[in-house]
């Protein structure tokens, strides 16, 4: 199932009914649902996203505020790059071997 369905919950007790609400003494506002096994595998990918973001990120930090001596600048620079391919390597065979088309998940409070 993809997608959202409509429904009403109830503000009280919390119940929900679609595809109308209920014609009794509850209050109902409209929420949105969605397939739970839907919601957790985009949950698995934005989390895989996120870690890949972080690691990407601490490389980033290393290159910023590392301060090489000054007879050191070039061995800190081929260091820096070596990283930086093992680690977009590692991300793109992962992102082979997931073989899952990107998509984007918005999480909203």
């Amino acid at each position: 199932m993809d997608g959202r369905i409509e429904a009403w919950q109830c503000i009280g007790c919390g119940r929900i009914e679609a595809p109308q609400n209920c014609i009794g003494v509850c209050q109902d506002r409209k929420v949105e649902l969605v397939d739970a096994r839907s919601f957790d595998e985009l949950q698995r990918e934005f989390d895989a996203e996120q870690a890949k973001s972080a690691r990407l990120l601490a490389l980033v930090q290393r290159l910023a505020w590392s301060k090489p001596r000054p007879d050191g600048w070039e061995r800190s620079y081929l260091t820096l790059q070596e990283q930086a391919r093992a680690l977009l390597e590692e991300i793109r065979s992962q992102s082979q071997a997931s073989d899952a088309p990107a998509r984007v998940l918005r999480l909203e409070a």
